[in-house]
């Protein structure tokens, strides 16, 4: 799922102080799993942004079950036309699916979005995938290096690495290296570890602009 993050207060009030009528919008997907904007924590945000702004304005709240479709935002319609500007706690790709279907509105971000991952215990989520586009899971028993190394390291571990911990902060992170290379014993495939990874095609990644995704089988 995507793991986002609610902005600092401070910095929401200020990019929405020239907006009169706000919509705080909510996600009831990913950011509703990790805490950051699914209907309670719109609510949360809404309230304490009608606090702040000591009345000024009106403050409308809206959750949606996925803002990244268009066909969820129609129903939004009604009350975006009575307001001057929207607040997103949907990730990055919900925030630009507003600005597109409500383009006479100003769409302002209220979480950061931080990576693609899952929660390990309650309140503590990680990232799991980089999403780069050409995927290696069957060659590294299904921990994935590029987004669980602190180097993206291919072909690992690197020197760096001691008891199992990365030295980026060993009290925090393990090194993927050595997860894989465990994974890959328990299965009875350490050997094939030995095989030296090629340099990785990026180009399935950021290199070519926005990628893009046609199912010729599904288009109508």
């Amino acid at each position: 799922m995507i793991i986002a993050e609610r902005k600092p207060m401070d910095e929401i009030l200020r990019t929405t102080g020239p907006v009169e009528k706000l919509l705080v919008v909510g996600c009831n997907t990913c950011v509703a799993v990790c805490l950051a904007g699914g209907e309670k924590e719109v609510g949360i945000l809404a309230s304490a942004l009608r606090i702040a702004r000591r009345g000024r304005g009106e403050v409308k709240e809206a959750t949606l079950l996925r803002v990244c479709e268009r066909e969820f935002l129609e129903e939004l319609a009604p009350v975006v036309a009575q307001c001057d500007g929207i607040v997103s706690l949907a990730c990055g790709v919900g925030v630009q699916a507003l600005a597109e279907a409500f383009n006479d509105k100003p769409v302002l971000p209220g979480v950061n979005t931080k990576c693609m991952g899952m929660p390990e215990e309650q309140g503590i989520w990680t990232e799991k995938c980089a999403g780069c586009g050409n995927c290696i899971l069957d060659r590294t028993g299904g921990i994935c290096p590029i987004a669980r190394c602190s180097k993206s390291l291919l072909n690992g571990p690197c020197g760096g690495s001691e008891k199992g911990k990365c030295e980026v902060n060993p009290k925090l992170i393990d090194c993927a290296w050595q997860l894989i290379h465990d994974r890959m014993k328990a299965l009875g495939r350490l050997e094939e570890l030995d095989e030296i990874l090629p340099p990785k095609d990026w180009s399935t990644s950021r290199d070519g602009g926005p990628r893009r995704i046609v199912r010729e089988d599904v288009r109508l």
